[in-house]
């Protein structure tokens, strides 16, 4: 559905499917290495993610509702920051 969509807006946009294999907490913990070492910065504010990224544990999150944006931005920069080639700004 996710493929549609973004195709629908602009189909030279490239989406990767992807699968989870482990939970969440193991997912994301490469990710926490990164903001760790300061290679990551967010350009603007995004309370909810960072509600998320605040909250989130080993057991999820304490209200045991799903990290939804914190999953997307841990898939997203395990693609860009650990499997992917060098990031790169597209030009509209």
């Amino acid at each position: 559905m996710v493929e549609a969509v973004v195709a629908g807006i602009d189909p030279h946009v490239p989406v990767v499917p992807v699968r989870a294999t482990r939970g969440k907490y193991l997912r994301a913990e490469p990710v926490s290495l990164l903001y760790a070492q300061g290679r990551v910065h967010h350009a603007g504010a995004f309370p909810l993610l960072e509600d998320e990224m605040c909250d989130f544990g080993p057991d999820g999150l304490s209200g045991g509702a799903s990290p939804d944006r914190l999953d997307a931005l841990v898939w997203a920069l395990t693609h860009l920051m650990l499997t992917g080639p060098e990031p790169r700004i597209r030009q509209l």
